[in-house]
């Protein structure tokens, strides 16, 4: 299984120098599938080439999906904008570090977690 839940589904095929190398192709829980070409260099001896970096996954994250050519910025699935709108700092930290919004037992220990560690002792 890939990361998301969603099985592994194909094979990327790269025809270099008269060898033809094989590439798994990965899905996530969101967006277009990868090509995995972590092993590019060391089965081929070759390197990609992307200007602007715009093709290129830099890492596996489970907390923030980007497509900036939409517009998207998901943190844990959620739009940023709405986590902007609605939630405040110590919900979308919980978010973040959890990831689940919490319910309202939840942030309030957790906001008492956080201000009584942030007070300066005399």
């Amino acid at each position: 299984m890939e990361p998301g839940g969603k099985a592994h589904e194909s094979t990327a095929r790269l025809e270099l120098a008269g060898k033809t190398h094989e590439f798994k192709v990965r899905s996530g829980s969101t967006g277009p599938d990868v090509i995995d070409i972590g092993a590019l260099y060391s089965t081929t001896g070759a390197f990609t080439y992307d200007p602007g970096f715009t093709s290129t996954a830099s890492c596996e994250s489970a907390i923030t999906f980007i497509d900036g050519d939409a517009g998207i910025l998901l943190h844990r699935g959620y739009p940023i904008d709405q986590l902007a709108e609605h939630g405040d700092f110590l919900e979308v930290c919980y978010l973040l570090l959890y990831g689940e919004l919490p319910t309202k037992a939840q942030k309030d220990d957790f906001d008492y977690r956080v201000t009584r560690h942030t007070m300066v002792h005399e």
